[in-house]
């Protein structure tokens, strides 16, 4: 029995997002940004209420949100950002 690897997407948004992060915190994030395509819905994911099949994932103070696709085994990272702002942003994409 083989197991499927999701494909990775991220929005425009989401890779400047990484790239402004602290250099500790962007290794952190890229890091469990790759482990999503093995496993999608890790214990530490929560999910998100308004918004079909999307979760986060705290790394410190900031959240990676994302949605999961399972018929088109994709996994959709929307946003990356600090915690006190990352949702008002979510809210403006799609």
């Amino acid at each position: 029995m083989s197991k499927t690897s999701y494909r990775l997407v991220l929005h425009k948004a989401a890779i400047g997002e990484i790239k402004a992060l602290p250099e500790k915190t962007r290794a952190r994030v890229k890091r469990i940004i790759e482990a999503l395509a093995e496993h999608p819905t890790p214990q530490a994911a929560r999910r998100l209420r308004g918004r079909k099949n999307a979760f986060r994932i705290r790394v410190g103070d900031y959240r990676v949100l994302y949605e999961v696709h399972a018929s088109e085994i994709v996994v959709y990272v929307v946003g990356v950002g600090h915690r006190r702002d990352v949702y008002r942003r979510l809210l403006k994409r799609r």
